[in-house]
């Protein structure tokens, strides 16, 4: 691979983008990195009572997990099981996970304000 300057590397490339993920990915990102700011650990069941008050329905598991695995296998959002119940995972938003929360705030702030 060049190392001019121009030409993109493999991870500029492969770089994941805001437009890359679901609107309800970014409720997800949304609601973990809202709970990180008053909780060491934030859990799937707390998760899904912010996104129910989001969405004003209920939020089956079969929906909420595999999306945050998906997150987690994005590098997103970190998982790690718990040592007091090994069925109970903990969840954090990545740094990658909070340049993409930035970029779609970047771009609703431009539209609502009336830009590009």
């Amino acid at each position: 691979m060049s190392t001019d300057s121009t030409t993109p590397t493999d991870t500029e490339t492969h770089r994941i983008r805001h437009t890359d993920l679901t609107a309800f990915h970014f409720d997800l990102l949304a609601v973990c990195a809202r709970l990180e700011a008053g909780l060491d650990n934030v859990h799937g069941l707390a998760i899904k009572d912010g996104l129910q008050d989001i969405h004003g329905e209920e939020i089956n598991h079969g929906r909420l997990y595999p999306n945050l695995d998906e997150l987690d296998e994005k590098g997103l959002i970190e998982k790690r099981a718990q040592e007091i119940d090994a069925r109970t995972n903990a969840y954090r938003v990545t740094k990658e996970g909070f340049r993409l929360l930035d970029q779609r705030r970047f771009h609703l702030a431009s539209a609502v304000d009336g830009g590009a």
